[in-house]
């Protein structure tokens, strides 16, 4: 039932030996998501969350990418007013709760750029598995934004509030080999290396546990995680107000016409 759901077009779904397959297939445009695709996500997250037949999620990108973030320049074309929009950053809180929510343990294969809300995704999951080649990158405050997607939880729940704040004030790319200095990613191994390693651990994954993974994932959760929903609502209230400030309009003007943007704190 799951591999059949129908979706926006911009996720490939393989539900197969227990392990459940999703992929962001919009590989021409860095698959950057839209508020369709996350709602698409966040229907089949929820859905699985719910199916015994289903022990690991693994959640990937076709092509170079794993996610670059939202689509601003599809939202921009469509909704300039609101682009990204507060209707993606909803879109991105459901994918995250339901990551959270569900019992299943969950991998992040990370096989190139995690950027903005596609970093937030990547963490959402349990596990980070990511290739040589792969990146994480907190971009928000380039486009005069903050962090959303729960980031602004995950983040440092993941690696602490000094280098939470490092990532987001100062925006660099954090190359894979980094990410695992840090504690961010479980393994990083050869581009090529990486289907394999993702379907090493989910072998693994799929022998265990259910009801013990299920009750450690609550628990740990329950304790890193207690902030969520606070940090949640702070970001839709917080970006909902950036999304319509001067220094937002002039980064989507600057992203169109190429160029870096002139921020003028209003």
């Amino acid at each position: 039932m799951l591999a059949s759901m129908r979706t926006s077009g911009a996720l490939s779904v393989a539900h197969e030996d227990a392990v459940l397959r999703i992929a962001f297939t919009r590989p021409d445009r860095l698959n950057a998501v839209t508020a369709e695709v996350l709602d698409d996500l966040a229907d089949l997250l929820v859905e699985a969350g719910d199916d015994s037949g289903v022990r690991v999620v693994v959640l990937s990108g076709e092509g170079r990418a794993f996610s670059s973030g939202a689509d601003l320049q599809g939202d921009v074309s469509s909704r300039a007013d609101d682009a990204p929009g507060v209707t993606t950053l909803l879109a991105a809180n459901r994918v995250v709760r339901a990551l959270r929510a569900m019992p299943q343990p969950t991998i992040a294969a990370v096989n190139g750029p995690a950027a903005g809300v596609g970093c937030s995704l990547a963490l959402g999951c349990d596990i980070v598995v990511a290739a040589e080649s792969a990146y994480f990158l907190l971009s928000f405050t380039n486009v005069g934004l903050m962090p959303d997607g729960g980031a602004t939880a995950l983040v440092p729940a993941s690696l602490g509030r000094s280098r939470a704040l490092q990532l987001a004030l100062v925006p660099e790319r954090l190359s894979a080999d980094r990410a695992h200095e840090w504690g961010l990613v479980h393994r990083v191994v050869p581009d090529d290396g990486l289907r394999r390693a993702v379907a090493d651990l989910t072998d693994r994954l799929v022998a265990g546990a259910p009801r013990a993974y299920a009750a450690t994932k609550r628990a740990i959760n329950d304790v890193t995680l207690a902030g969520l929903e606070d940090a949640l609502a702070a970001e839709v209230a917080g970006q909902s107000e950036l999304l319509k400030s001067a220094d937002f309009r002039e980064a989507v003007a600057a992203f169109a016409e190429k160029r870096p943007p002139v921020f003028s704190g209003e």
